[in-house]
């Protein structure tokens, strides 16, 4: 059995992009063969994550994994302005099997989340800005 907690949150590293910011999750391979993590995605089209260690790195069975994420707002009008009950999927692999989990962190995960989207998106800034319009 695997398991997700959220461990709170993070220095964002140096050279992450503007509008990133990072926390940490503890993985726990509970019972069964180690696994591989495959893969760590979350659902919102306006933002990207990477992970520290990254991906793909192994969890060995009874043993907990410090994965630190950090994501990266990449278009403001396409995430949500209050993270009610968000995820992370996470794709696991062992001998065995492949398999995808989604795991719901909790409400301080969503508070965090939140709070750190209102801090990247405030002055309404996408990826994409269109030029100004000309009124003549």
């Amino acid at each position: 059995m695997v398991d997700m907690f959220y461990a709170g949150g993070r220095p964002t590293p140096p050279g992450a992009p503007p509008r990133s910011f990072s926390f940490a999750v503890l993985l726990r391979v509970e019972s069964g063969p180690s696994v591989t993590v495959a893969r760590v995605t979350q659902p919102y089209a306006g933002m990207s994550l990477v992970t520290t260690p990254r991906t793909p790195f192994a969890a060995k069975e009874s043993s907990e994994r410090k994965i630190t994420i950090t994501m990266h707002v990449t278009e403001c009008g396409k995430v949500p302005k209050d993270a009610g009950l968000p995820f992370l999927d996470v794709t696991l692999r062992n001998v065995r099997a492949i398999q995808i989990q989604s795991f719901i962190l909790g409400s301080q995960y969503a508070h965090h989340l939140s709070q750190a989207l209102k801090a990247a998106c405030d002055s309404k800034i996408t990826s994409s800005p269109k030029p100004p319009r000309r009124l003549n």
